[in-house]
């Protein structure tokens, strides 16, 4: 193999955090007539932005700009005290319908107060609407806080919208573009700092988040739930009478090295460390005054904090073993590595049953469900029908509504009567004339979406096959994300467009992927544009992606000596996803 590049330095990105909280400072204080709410006011907050919130503005911020009180926005009503209400919302209908039951009680108690409404990321004119419709929309000002962007680590910026559509997209793309040609046609060029942008729809590849994390970070998602870069730690692993929310980045010295480590790893890892630290303990023993001295101002606090975070790490590891071994994981893993290569099916099949029938969970058994879709094709009707009917009497008649949401954007389908006539149309065209072919053909590609995930874990070697075993401790590839079962599709693609260094020659993979585009930009390469430049590759999941997928890139930027940053509507995972897709 050969050695590993260097890869460049990245710009600081907290930038974008002190210009998102000046702007919430400004918006909170603006005086009239440019929407009016100085002076001291009640802050309500909807529920999916106080995490993010915080981690532009806390709440001695918030005070120090005459917020009194803090509430989070929810059904049960809390008018406040104030004479003065601030609401910051997402442009969602539910939300504006929250803030008009509050004004509209305070209109019905003849209570006088003045009430202001910021949307995030913007205003909808729905919006507007659904204020008139409430009737008080001569009531409240209203204003917009550009909140798109929210750097989660020194390479992670997450928009923090997990309730992303694919038609966005286009948008999305026209915006992109426009920036390019605006940044040629200056007079004065910018030297380039990107090398490379990709655009990901998360429907190019479901089936990499509908499978189980094994890398830790990823894990710790799964089992915790990490909230805009940090993670709230029950007693389960603080063994206190207490959670402590820890923010997960690379500032932390011990998940630095053990985020992107496959699970099996990270205990030979911790225990090392806890070697290492009680050495470095140790080396009191035996020191004068003056040494005494210097070690205690300057490496004794470093000390205790890697000590404090070592523990808390060790007991999420403990935590995660606990549960999964509780869940039969290692069983799981063998049902999902089987379906991904295609292998004993109808036994996996029987798997799926076994869980949906056994009521572990409603969202693992949709995860098993879709991830059997989507390596298949679709389930064929009787599977299908089967499937559905005994999920609908394990959990209730309500998910019918589930099922719809799930076929509806193609994570759930169905074989339709002669889907399964593609894999012998080769054989057929001995049989018809060419056109009959093409006609088949053009039938065939009309019937609704399909993955097509054979084809392409075929053409694009996406299940790595050797004789060997897969050493997890050196791994050669990025399916070392998924214990060396399986590459994920979509950072395969990537992969495949960086060493080929155009999209020439991946004309069939775009077929197979439902003829979705792949688009080039053009930029001249002027003498501005360093090398290191060339060596940045910007990632834009559009509708989410999995730590899997950042861990895998990572490994890729190490091998190859690039840099990937990645922007991402949300941070997502198979829950997450399906979650979203509920009825209950």
């Amino acid at each position: 193999m050969a050695g590993r590049l260097d890869a460049p330095e990245l710009p600081d990105f907290d930038i974008l955090k002190r210009l998102a909280r000046d702007q919430l400072v400004y918006l909170l204080e603006q005086e009239f007539p440019c929407c009016q709410l100085p002076g001291k006011k009640d802050l309500f907050i909807e529920a999916d932005l106080m995490s993010p919130l915080d981690r532009i503005a806390n709440v001695s911020i918030l005070k120090q700009h005459d917020v009194e009180k803090l509430y989070k926005l929810e059904n049960k009503m809390v008018q406040g005290v104030s004479d003065q209400l601030c609401f910051l919302v997402r442009p969602r209908i539910a939300s504006v319908k929250h803030v008009a039951e509050i004004v509209n009680a305070d209109k019905a108690s003849a209570r006088l107060r003045k009430y202001k409404i910021i949307f995030t990321p913007q205003k909808f004119f729905m919006c507007e609407t659904v204020l008139e419709e409430e009737g008080i929309f001569g009531d409240v000002t209203f204003d917009e806080w550009a909140f798109y962007l929210l750097p989660l680590d020194d390479d992670i910026i997450s928009m923090e919208l997990p309730e992303f559509f694919r038609d966005y997209f286009l948008m999305t793309y026209e915006l992109w573009k426009e920036m390019v040609e605006d940044s040629e046609n200056e007079i004065k060029p910018r030297q380039a700092e990107i090398g490379r942008v990709f655009f990901l729809d998360r429907d190019v590849d479901y089936v990499t988040p509908m499978c189980s994390q094994v890398v830790y970070e990823g894990l710790v998602d799964d089992v915790f739930r990490i909230k805009c870069g940090s993670v709230d730690f029950g007693s389960e692993v603080t063994s206190l009478n207490k959670s402590v929310k820890v923010l997960l980045n690379s500032q932390d010295k011990v998940f630095k090295e053990i985020r992107n480590e496959h699970f099996s790893n990270v205990f030979g890892f911790l225990s090392q460390k806890a070697r290492r630290l009680q050495t470095q303990y140790d080396k009191r023993q035996g020191m004068d005054i003056k040494q005494m001295k210097d070690f205690v101002s300057q490496e004794l606090k470093n000390l205790k904090q890697e000590h404090r975070l070592l523990s808390l790490h060790i007991g999420a590891c403990e935590s995660i073993m606990k549960k999964k071994t509780k869940q039969d994981f290692q069983e799981l893993l063998k049902s999902e590595h089987a379906l991904l290569e295609g292998f004993e099916i109808r036994e996996s099949t029987n798997c799926v049953e076994e869980h949906i029938n056994r009521q572990i969970s409603p969202l693992e058994s949709l995860r098993l469900m879709c991830l059997l879709s989507q390596t298949e094709n679709g389930l064929i009707s009787k599977d299908y029908r089967s499937l559905k009917t005994q999920y609908l009497q394990s959990y209730g008649y309500d998910h019918i509504l589930t099922f719809a949401n799930l076929k509806q954007i193609g994570l759930l389908t169905e074989q339709q009567p002669g889907e399964t006539l593609t894999a012998v149309e080769s054989t057929m065209g001995k049989l018809v004339t060419d056109k009959a072919v093409g006609k088949l053909t053009d039938a065939f590609s009309s019937l609704a979406r399909k993955s097509h995930f054979r084809a392409l874990s075929k053409r694009l070697n996406l299940i790595p096959r050797t004789e060997e075993e897969y050493d997890l401790k050196v791994p050669r590839d990025m399916a070392y994300v998924f214990s060396g079962a399986y590459i994920p599709l979509s950072c395969k693609i990537i992969e495949q467009v960086l060493e080929r260094d155009s999209w020439a020659g991946m004309e069939e993979v775009s077929r197979l992927l439902n003829n979705n585009e792949f688009i080039t930009i053009e930029r001249s390469m002027d003498a501005g544009y360093s090398c290191n430049a060339q060596r940045v590759i910007l990632v834009v999941f559009l509708g989410g992606c999995t730590f899997s997928e950042i861990a895998a890139l990572r490994f890729l930027g190490k091998e190859k000596g690039f840099k990937f940053v990645f922007v991402t509507t949300a941070i997502t995972n198979s829950f997450r996803m399906l979650e979203s897709l509920l009825e209950s």
